[in-house]
């Protein structure tokens, strides 16, 4: 019995000190995580959204809390003002989820443009969604107001041929961004004085 007590001690003192060690390396590699993805997987389509705008959106982006969620908003300059904000949501795509960010001009509440950041869709159909800009360049220049749906669903977005659950997907993100987008919108502007 007294060596069941000491093998459960010894046990539980290394479960202890291991998950110690694995607590220390998440803290300490998190934000150089966070960092390698913003540049890597949302920089460059937050780049290519904020194309013409006098600033570095990536480094102009803050944070607020929406419920239990944090999201970020990255800020676009153009003629002089902080005028254009995007942010990342997510949809249900075929394979799994889709990550859309949504630049939106704040003064007009039109979409600048959307892209797609990540995705697990067959290659070369639901793919194509972040590949083609077939799909994203149906959304410029619409209202953050307006319904997003695809024509299927009497809506007015035309699906990519061969990849209606990602077109749908990627429209659900939309709908997503939009709803955040309004509800925010107050604290929106708000951060956007300070910037």
């Amino acid at each position: 019995m007294n060596e069941m007590v000491k093998l459960f001690v010894v046990v539980a003192l290394f479960s202890g000190i291991a998950g110690g060690v694995l607590a220390t390396v998440r803290s300490s590699t998190q934000a150089r995580i966070e960092y390698q993805q913003l540049k890597f997987v949302q920089g460059p389509t937050i780049k290519t959204l904020m194309q013409g705008c006098s600033n570095d959106p990536l480094v102009d982006r803050f944070k607020i809390s929406d419920g239990k969620v944090e999201r970020s908003f990255f800020v676009g300059k153009f003629n002089g003002k902080a005028n254009a904000v995007a942010l990342e949501t997510y949809g249900k795509g075929f394979a799994g989820d889709i990550g859309v960010i949504v630049a939106i001009n704040v003064e007009t509440d039109n979409i600048l443009g959307i892209g797609v950041t990540i995705h697990s869709e067959t290659p070369g159909l639901g793919s194509r969604a972040k590949s083609e800009t077939f799909l994203s360049d149906q959304f410029k220049d619409l209202s953050i107001k307006d319904p997003f749906q695809l024509k299927n669903d009497g809506g007015a977005i035309d699906a990519i041929s061969g990849a209606s659950v990602t077109s749908q997907g990627v429209c659900g993100a939309v709908v997503n961004s939009s709803e955040v987008y309004l509800r925010l919108k107050s604290n929106i502007l708000e951060k956007l004085k300070t910037i």
